[in-house]
């Protein structure tokens, strides 16, 4: 979260002429208003766009960004995986998260893999650049309905002496399942991620028996709950 994120140099971004922007979406025209949008003002420049996760995270890397704005639903690798792997592999990039659902879950999976914000498309007008410039201050932002779910969820919890359970599968299982749920196959998915197709098949296994399902159908309705795709 916010407070686990280290600023890139003592000279804040916020205080440079221009942030370094990248901004991934699997649409072209939601793309080309975001980079709009941003461009309309001096302090932003938009120096990668990607249509997946997984070009998401190769350009944040390869560009040298200081903002990166995902869509939580991408194709080969979602938002939230994104988010997770450039947070883990360079501290200093700050992420929004950008959703058509106002779901509180995805808003917490968005926290938890290090996003600083969590933007409604809806609301892209109003809100994206308050909350990208909050977000290189190194300052949360969160539409007001998400930061009422938040307290409540934490109250509710706290009521109930419980602490904030996470994921039952590892980011890797999570992987396997989106792509599981896009019907590759057991020797796709192994060329995908350059693994063995026993590992996959082992994978699957614990993936199963973790959540108590037998079949790909029930994967596929936990993957569109989870935001892992789109249904």
């Amino acid at each position: 979260m916010v407070s686990a994120m280290s600023v890139r140099s003592p000279t804040d971004v916020s205080e440079t002429l221009k942030a370094r922007v990248l901004v991934a979406d699997d649409h072209p025209i939601v793309l080309k208003g975001l980079a709009g949008v941003l461009e309309r003002h001096p302090d932003f420049e938009v120096v990668a766009q990607a249509r997946d996760g997984a070009e998401a995270v190769e350009s944040a890397l390869a560009e040298d960004v200081d903002l990166a704005i995902l869509d939580v639903s991408m194709p080969r690798m979602t938002g939230l995986q994104a988010a997770r792997e450039i947070t883990h592999r360079d501290r200093g990039i700050r992420v929004l998260m950008l959703s058509m659902h106002d779901n509180e879950e995805y808003v917490f999976e968005a926290l938890a893999a290090g996003a600083c914000g969590y933007v409604l498309k809806t609301g892209v007008d109003r809100d994206l650049i308050e909350a990208c410039r909050a977000a290189l201050r190194g300052e949360p932002f969160l539409y007001p309905a998400a930061v009422r779910a938040l307290i409540r969820e934490h109250l509710e919890r706290a009521r109930r002496g419980e602490t904030t359970g996470g994921d039952p599968l590892t980011p890797r299982e999570q992987e396997i399942v989106k792509l599981i749920a896009e019907a590759h196959t057991n020797d796709e998915i192994a060329d995908m991620l350059f693994i063995s197709k026993k590992t996959v098949e082992r994978h699957r296994a614990n993936i199963l028996e973790k959540l108590g399902m037998t079949d790909r159908v029930e994967l596929t309705r936990y993957a569109i709950r989870r935001g892992l795709i789109e249904p």
